[in-house]
């Protein structure tokens, strides 16, 4: 049974000027207790009338806090004697004290975690309060000012109304919301010449999903991918993961440069609209290019288009799903870069077959994506609302694309060629260039910009360059922050030549 000692400490270490709630206070007190063996095996606690009186309390607030040690299996009530100690809690104190007192070890996780293949690659690093910086160049972000907050906010508000109620609390199991596969069917695809049938689209969560997905069904062990060198970093580390083999591929001004042949390729990797990271349009002969030889290979191609409606100049390049006869292109999109990257929700487009089997991979790992998101995404289209917000944020985009521009050609040491879409400017130094020092040196100047050598085969090869993402960055914020830029590569130019 208790003792009066270890009430008035209970007492003591009550704070009653707390916002935490007598009752709970006491709870893990008397928890604490249990559990440290200060109570012998069968031992009876004080009654709620006792302990209430000892510690100064109301009996509801000490009956509340017994009833939940109760429920949690620490005590149990035995009918007109009072409350005792559990005997399996009591079980379990004897058989740590039988340890001879030494404290179990921690258990080794690193020994328990499978080892990654690619636990050596470097990953594209990201400032988490890059919102905080004055000049935020980064790439992946978006700047809250151009979301559509209040069509959204209706999207989502209409998403639980009948008859749409239904389609965002249901279990689909494996299928996904009908109304926003028939926007992208009838509304989206088409837009890039892709004519698709329900049966041949999967919605996902973001596009890294879509490739994790496709690399779990399309690459065995020793599977030769080719992907863009410089390319998108993370599809790198998801292609190895599965024990691929990669096989990079050079970029030019017009994208990537087809090789020979693909043969002995399984799967051709492209991002053919705004190349990642460099933003190079694959020009038009080079699609049809690849096409050709990914068909004489049987070569598997995936496409990844993530920003393709954000083109300033021209008009957008046909897919490469548009152009292909042989239905062994992937057409991989996303709404992310339209809208913002924390809504998750992108799509795959290709064979009834493959969907079929990657519908089944997506029910045993996440079962689909949220259905009120899925159904929102479906009315925002609907409604014209989603072709609305593109429209305004390309126009947004091409005001910073053109401030971009301006700033560059006024403030950098040598000329810059933009690219007629996309979101960032990649920038190769024509002259010795350390990317990652200039990156850290930007970062304590409030500017944030990405090194470019971790997006190389071999890093060595990219230490020049860098990249500048303007979709997060104010517009006002693009001259003075290119300006700070600029002076940068200036001391380093003049710090290089002064130590040669």
């Amino acid at each position: 049974m208790t003792t009066l000692a270890s009430v008035e400490a209970i007492s003591f270490e009550l704070d009653r000027g707390s916002k935490e709630p007598l009752y709970r206070q006491l709870r893990r007190l008397l928890e604490q207790r249990l559990l440290s063996g200060e109570y012998a095996r069968g031992a009876r606690l004080p009654s709620s009338r006792e302990l209430a009186l000892e510690l100064g309390l109301s009996r509801n607030t000490v009956n509340t806090a017994y009833q939940e040690l109760v429920a949690e299996g620490f005590l149990v009530a035995r009918p007109r004697s009072g409350l005792y100690l559990n005997d399996e809690v009591s079980l379990s104190q004897a058989t740590a004290k039988a340890g001879r007192g030494v404290p179990p070890a921690s258990l080794a996780w690193s020994g328990r975690l499978r080892a990654e293949p690619d636990a050596g690659m470097p990953e594209i690093e990201k400032i988490s309060d890059w919102q905080h910086f004055p000049y935020p160049f980064i790439a992946g972000q978006v700047e809250v000012r151009s979301f559509p907050v209040a069509a959204w906010t209706r999207a989502l508000r209409d998403a639980l109304d009948p008859p749409h109620l239904h389609y965002s609390l249901r279990d689909a199991i494996s299928a996904d919301d009908p109304l926003l596969v028939e926007m992208l069917c009838r509304h989206i695809l088409p837009a890039r010449g892709i004519e698709a049938d329900p049966e041949e689209v999967l919605v996902t969560v973001g596009s890294q999903q879509g490739l994790s997905f496709l690399a779990r069904a399309l690459l065995a062990p020793g599977t030769k991918v080719a992907v863009e060198d410089p390319g998108y970093l993370d599809a790198r580390h998801i292609f190895v993961r599965s024990q691929a083999q990669l096989v990079p591929l050079p970029i030019d001004q017009s994208g990537v440069v087809p090789p020979p042949d693909l043969a002995g390729v399984g799967l051709l990797y492209l991002t053919p609209s705004h190349q990642h990271p460099t933003n190079a349009t694959l020009s038009i002969g080079r699609r049809q290019q690849l096409l050709h030889l990914a068909s004489e290979a049987d070569t598997l191609v995936l496409e990844d288009d993530y920003d393709s409606e954000l083109r300033y100049l021209g008009n957008p390049s046909p897919s490469l799903k548009s152009l292909d006869r042989s239905d062994r292109v992937v057409y991989m999109g996303t709404f992310s870069k339209f809208l913002a990257p924390g809504l998750r929700l992108g799509y795959l487009v290709g064979a009834r077959e493959l969907i079929e089997h990657l519908r089944a991979e997506r029910r045993y790992s996440i079962r689909h994506p949220a259905g009120q998101i899925q159904r929102a995404m479906g009315l925002f289209i609907q409604s014209g609302q989603y072709h609305r917000a593109v429209r305004r944020h390309r126009a947004l985009l091409r005001r910073k694309w053109e401030a971009m521009a301006s700033a560059i050609d006024r403030h950098f040491p040598w000329p810059v060629p933009l690219p007629a879409g996309g979101v960032t400017v990649w920038v190769e130094s024509p002259e010795p260039l350390d990317g990652a020092k200039l990156a850290r040196e930007a970062q304590r100047h409030g500017v944030i910009i990405e090194r470019g050598d971790i997006f190389f085969a071999d890093p060595r090869a990219g230490r020049h360059c860098f990249r500048l993402g303007y979709s997060a960055i104010p517009l006002e914020a693009i001259e003075p922050g290119i300006r700070v830029l600029g002076q940068l590569l200036r001391e380093q130019r003049r710090t290089r030549r002064a130590e040669s």
